[in-house]
């Protein structure tokens, strides 16, 4: 299928064409179908900021039990226990609250020192060369370096939890996650022999933290975390985390190459950077769409959405919002005025790690422009990857 700006209205977020570039659609959408039904697939969408907010707060009539990619939600599959990002509270404020213990200013800042070491140590090598991959070269690696600071895993393990993750996160180009011959969720095994030498072996990381925690549980006892739950919760925060700054990097790579004006800004002056950071995850979020499994009839826009529906929340779409960011919403500007944007939800879902996952990336950026203040990305040869679940890129090679 092939559609263009003069097309029907249509978009699911397993086509592969669509999205290398949805925003055109998107901003259609906003416009002419704010509630949007795909007959083909049988769900709705929301395109409009002030619709996916108050979809991605309301968690009574939008839950993510269920799950929150669409097609795990279609397939109806039991959602095993600790997969916190598709909990509702009461359980999910629970396990929350435990993982909540690792990610205190205090300790986030404490890393900042160590994540700006390996960032350096990544780069060094490369100074004098005629190439740097933002992805291979950096974000491929410092951010699961990162989650091995949190929870004390060692280097060698660190690359089986990337290949762990790959497995089920990543798809083939237009395929679904449960097309995965793999399963569809991992079970967190890859963990299963850390934990038990941790066990053995405390450490002052999240890891022993974890297995040690006591908590009231959702039936009112008093409880560790059992085993199953640690391996999805570890799981959870490995992936999650190491997906979204790794994006974050490709895309800035990207950006800021298509942007040289904006790019010399930001190396000349390096107040600039937190925003710069905040306009990146506005403009080309990692996670493009969040599912939600609709509990009770709900109207949008003049029409309900009955219960029982699958409702995709277009976080790419309500990004370039005009209605919350202006007219130059579409425009890519790193002194843009701080608003409010959906790229780490909101609500009892919003991301633990955004506040880490902002270090990573300004001190990523930070550094990379200490060594490289000019490149030209080598869109050719640059390896998009897309699926349901996340967007962005698995290798964005460039000149410097």
């Amino acid at each position: 299928m092939t559609l263009g700006a003069t097309d029907q209205l249509y978009y699911d977020p397993w086509h592969a064409q669509l999205n290398a570039d949805p925003y055109p659609m998107f901003k259609r959408f906003r416009e002419e179908a704010p509630l949007y039904h795909n007959d083909t697939h049988d769900f709705y969408a929301l395109s409009r900021f002030d619709d996916v907010n108050r979809t991605l707060v309301d968690y009574k009539n939008f839950s993510s039990a269920r799950g929150v990619v669409l097609e795990i939600i279609k397939s109806g599959i039991e959602i095993p226990p600790g997969v916190l990002i598709f909990e509702d509270p009461p359980i999910h404020d629970i396990h929350r609250n435990l993982l909540a213990r690792a990610f205190t200013p205090r300790k986030i800042n404490a890393l900042e020192p160590q994540i700006r070491e390996f960032t350096q140590a990544c780069l060094d090598p490369l100074v004098g060369g005629a190439r740097f991959d933002f992805v291979k070269d950096l974000g491929a690696v410092m951010p699961l370096r990162v989650v091995g600071m949190l929870f004390g895993i060692p280097e060698d393990y660190q690359r089986r939890v990337a290949e762990d993750g790959d497995k089920y996160v990543r798809t083939e180009r237009g395929a679904q996650m449960t097309d995965n011959p793999d399963g569809v969720l991992t079970d967190g095994q890859v963990f299963a022999d850390f934990i038990d030498w941790r066990t053995d072996h405390p450490a002052d990381d999240l890891t022993t933290e974890l297995l040690n925690a006591e908590f009231t549980d959702e039936t009112g006892g008093r409880r560790t975390l059992r085993r199953d739950e640690l391996l999805m919760f570890m799981n959870v925060v490995a992936v999650a985390g190491a997906e979204t700054t790794m994006r974050l990097i490709g895309w800035a790579g990207k950006l800021l190459s298509e942007h040289p004006d904006q790019r010399r800004r930001l190396a000349e002056d390096r107040s600039l950077l937190p925003g710069a950071i905040e306009e990146i995850l506005r403009y080309e979020p990692p996670a493009l769409q969040a599912a939600r499994y609709v509990t009770a009839d709900v109207e949008f826009h003049g029409a309900t959405v009955p219960a029982g529906s699958a409702l995709l929340t277009l976080i790419g779409a309500a990004n370039r919002d005009e209605r919350q960011f202006g007219a130059d919403a579409e425009t890519f500007d790193i002194t843009r005025a701080p608003r409010q944007h959906l790229t780490f939800g909101v609500g009892a879902h919003y991301c633990l790690g955004n506040a880490l996952a902002r270090i990573e990336g300004r001190i990523a950026l930070d550094e990379i422009l200490n060594r490289f203040p000019e490149w030209n990305v080598d869109i050719e040869d640059a390896v998009f990857s897309s699926s349901s679940a996340v967007r962005g890129w698995d290798s964005m090679p460039a000149h410097v």
